[in-house]
């Protein structure tokens, strides 16, 4: 049974698109994350033009980002004061990579912009889930306990406009969280993502928060600048296909659960490794899509002249 997209312009299958939404939906019952690093690359696979997809899919980040928010909440889990600094970092860099999107776009690029972006930031985030997972896995098998990593201190914790954060028990400046924020943003409105899986461990390693404020306070910011990036690219650039976001929302719904269930049964290496070769799959996949030959070859070469 196919359901027409009117942004996208075309007919899919809504059970594809139930099992795209399940697929993210599982991916975040598994592994805390909210699937839009993936979810948009399979929509590309299936048809969806990348411009589409991207601020579509948007909206999966908020459906997830909500749930987890009222959850982290209710435990008292949020820092308000340093999730309100990196929404302000967020939502100037969410208005400007829209800007930039619809720039990309007038010119022509954004697909090439939308590929080459996922291209080089899944091979990355999977390279480095790969490395991880294996050192898991040795340190496993050798009986060595994990030791955390404590943040260090960098020249930009020397930066003015300092600020308590009493939840996380920090002092620093304001400019670091709110620069963190900015880069988000931008990326959130390009590719479409939540960013968690860049902003929490940066949140631990680069702030030095708390680990036990740090997902709820990244789901405050996350879910904020996805509300902004929605709305920025439905009212500007008119790309948000609200048929294929309900039926993607709704496959997550169903997804969800089930991940949960899956994760309970297998050991976090294992979990790590496996998103992370799906990741590099993925990678790979659009990798082949860029350089492989079109199927049919267009010319603006020379053209015919009338007698």
């Amino acid at each position: 049974m196919d359901v027409y997209l009117p942004i996208a312009e075309l007919s899919l299958n809504v059970f594809l698109l139930l099992g795209l939404g399940g697929v993210a939906g599982v991916l975040a019952g598994m592994f805390g994350v909210g699937g839009g690093f993936l979810l948009t690359p399979l929509l590309i696979f299936v048809g969806v033009p990348p411009a589409v997809a991207v601020a579509s899919q948007a909206n999966q980040v908020i459906a997830t980002s909500v749930t987890g928010l009222l959850n982290h909440w209710q435990r008292g889990n949020v820092d308000v004061r340093m999730g309100l600094v990196l929404l302000a970092g967020g939502l100037v860099g969410s208005t400007a990579g829209v800007q930039l999107f619809a720039v990309l776009k007038r010119f022509g690029q954004i697909d090439f912009v939308i590929n080459i972006g996922y291209v080089l930031l899944l091979t990355s985030i999977g390279s480095m889930m790969v490395v991880e997972s294996w050192r898991a896995w040795r340190r496993r098998r050798a009986n060595v306990p994990a030791r955390r990593k404590l943040h260090q201190h960098f020249l930009v914790h020397r930066l003015p406009l300092k600020v308590r954060f009493y939840k996380s028990k920090l002092y620093i400046s304001a400019l670091l969280p709110a620069g963190m924020g900015f880069a988000i943003g931008v990326l959130s409105a390009i590719l479409g993502i939540g960013g968690g899986f860049v902003l929490v461990p940066a949140m631990i390693y680069l702030l030095g928060m708390p680990t036990v404020v740090v997902v709820g306070t990244s789901l405050f910011q996350i879910l904020f600048v996805a509300i902004n990036v929605t709305f920025l690219q439905a009212a500007q650039n008119q790309t948000v296909d609200i048929v294929l976001a309900l039926v993607l929302i709704l496959g997550g719904a169903i997804g969800a659960p089930i991940g949960s269930r899956v994760a309970a049964n297998l050991p976090g290496f294992q979990l790590r490794g496996l998103l992370a070769l799906l990741i590099l799959a993925m990678a790979l996949e659009l990798m082949f899509e860029l350089v492989a030959p079109p199927t049919a070859i267009h010319t603006l070469g020379d053209m015919v002249r009338m007698p």
